[in-house]
């Protein structure tokens, strides 16, 4: 009942028509953000803290952010399926079938079954944001190190799992994303690792660099040599709306990820990757036809979506009432509601219920908003398929090379970027996923920091992660994994043989 109170004076808070300006603003913004590579929410965000200032009212400049950011997560999807180009770890899922889609001329049921995904579990994610964040956030305050080292072993694992092919490339793929993860300098001792004496190195690799250039620049590589190429990235368009097949689906994919979204998205450290990694390993795994993800399976769209989106919005739980941002963006959101006088935590909905209850009742809001505005520009994003490869490759490596310089303002990064362009043409040429790399890049630091953290809280004993219940229990599902693969290909293995 407190709940629906609250949310009753958060809507009388987001239908002020400043607040209802901002919030149209920061949808729209986000979504050119996302459908424009190399900036990216956090970036934006840290662009427009100066603006922040000017801003009188605190629950005005956080419905404002809120948008870009959640708005940003429905525009992320579009590079992906029409270029195979994510800016975001998380949309590297919605990448594996969506390209494959836009190859087979279903680009336009792709992105409109990711835009409906996104609306229905952005608003079911809302609708548990009101809800239960009291309690899940008092769940959220149980994970220590040694749970996150477990959570991340597991995401490791269907990083791995993700390959669809040989799962012995897999493994590769994912020791490779670690050991590029490594690079830098060391952050507990701050000596240096894998630079080979080069200071610039010294800053380590950055995300942005490295997933561009190994889908972005890879992908147009690769196309380059092929002679018959047409000179676009696909001959046939499709229908803008998925047929009533592609519909069932989809449509239980979109509810399971928006449920895995959130329970992943509202632990601190958990955000869209972990979610997108869940929500495709359990469509794939539930599917009639499994072989088919990979090579334009629509369930592979619509659920990593909407996980993705379920997640962002879950994520503002931990901030608005533990006051623990999730990721970089919600640290920059963070650092502007101090800028306000605004401190997250425990005492906002009481000190602050205006902005508590205004972003949350802005949410419902802003995701009609993005409804409304991303179905009706699908068939303006989807003209972008019609331009010859000869004009749209120069176009996207000028915005891939411009995108990396002005997110690291260092040249040598652009070096980098052609590398990892070289390195995902030699993965596409030798028939390596290239999915594991960028997502064990990001998951790498993570599982670092938790496993030395957990060492020195039990002074350097392992039993600490089987001693603890959350733990034991995210490592022996790794476990069940892991048998349950080694199994299936003992038991191909032997049929082969037998063959």
């Amino acid at each position: 009942m407190e709940s629906l109170q609250g949310l009753m004076q958060g809507f009388s808070v987001a239908m002020l028509p400043t607040n209802l300006l901002f919030a149209f603003l920061g949808c729209l913004l986000g979504t050119a953000i996302g459908v424009l590579p190399g900036l990216g929410p956090a970036g934006t965000i840290s662009l427009l803290l100066p603006v922040v200032y000017s801003m009188g009212s605190s629950a005005t400049t956080l419905i404002f952010l809120a948008g870009i950011y959640y708005g940003s997560m429905y525009g992320g999807s579009t590079t992906s399926i029409l270029l195979n180009l994510p800016g975001e770890a998380a949309s590297v899922i919605t990448a594996i079938d969506g390209y494959e889609m836009a190859k087979k001329g279903r680009a336009g049921a792709a992105l409109s079954i990711a835009a409906i995904g996104s609306f229905l579990a952005g608003t079911l994610a809302v609708v548990g944001l009101t809800f239960v964040a009291p309690p899940v956030a008092e769940f959220a305050l149980d994970f220590g190190p040694p749970e996150y080292f477990s959570l991340t072993l597991l995401g490791l694992f269907l990083a791995v799992f993700l390959s669809g092919g040989s799962m012995a490339k897999g493994v590769v793929l994912l020791a490779a994303g670690v050991l590029l993860a490594s690079v830098g300098l060391d952050p507990v001792t701050g000596k240096a690792r894998f630079t080979f004496g080069s200071v610039a190195m010294q800053s380590g690799f950055d995300f942005t660099t490295l997933a561009m250039g190994v889908f972005g620049l890879g992908e147009i590589f690769f196309n380059l040599e092929k002679a018959d190429f047409m000179g676009t990235i696909t001959a046939k368009i499709g229908r803008l709306l998925p047929t009533a097949k592609e519909w069932a689906e989809s449509r239980w994919a979109i509810v399971r990820g928006a449920v895995l979204g959130f329970a992943v998205g509202v632990l601190p450290g958990g955000g869209g990757v972990l979610g997108s990694l869940a929500s495709y390993a359990t469509e794939r795994k539930l599917s009639k036809h499994p072989e088919e993800f990979g090579k334009g399976a629509i369930a592979g769209v619509a659920g990593p979506e909407s996980a993705n989106n379920a997640a962002s919005t879950a994520s503002f739980i931990p901030l608005l009432t533990l006051g623990i941002p999730t990721n970089s963006s919600m640290a920059v959101i963070f650092a502007a509601l101090l800028i306000q006088g605004v401190t997250p935590g425990p005492f906002l909905i009481t000190e602050h219920p205006d902005v508590f209850w205004g972003v949350i009742a802005s949410m419902y809001i802003g995701n009609l908003m993005l409804l409304v505005l991303n179905l009706p520009l699908v068939g303006v994003w989807v003209r972008l398929l019609k331009v010859p490869f000869n004009i749209l490759g120069p176009l996207v490596v000028l915005l891939t090379v411009i995108g990396v310089y002005s997110t690291t303002n260092d040249v040598f990064q652009v070096f980098v970027l052609i590398g990892f362009g070289v390195l995902g043409y030699f993965m596409r040429k030798f028939r390596f996923d290239p999915g594991p790399l960028p997502l064990a890049f990001v998951l790498a630091p993570t599982i670092e920091n938790s496993l030395r953290q957990s060492l020195i809280m039990s002074r350097g004993s392992a039993a600490i992660f089987f001693t603890r219940p959350i733990s034991v229990t995210l490592l022996r599902i790794f476990a069940a994994l892991v048998i349950g693969q080694l199994a299936k290909g003992l038991r191909s293995h032997r049929r082969t043989a037998q063959a």
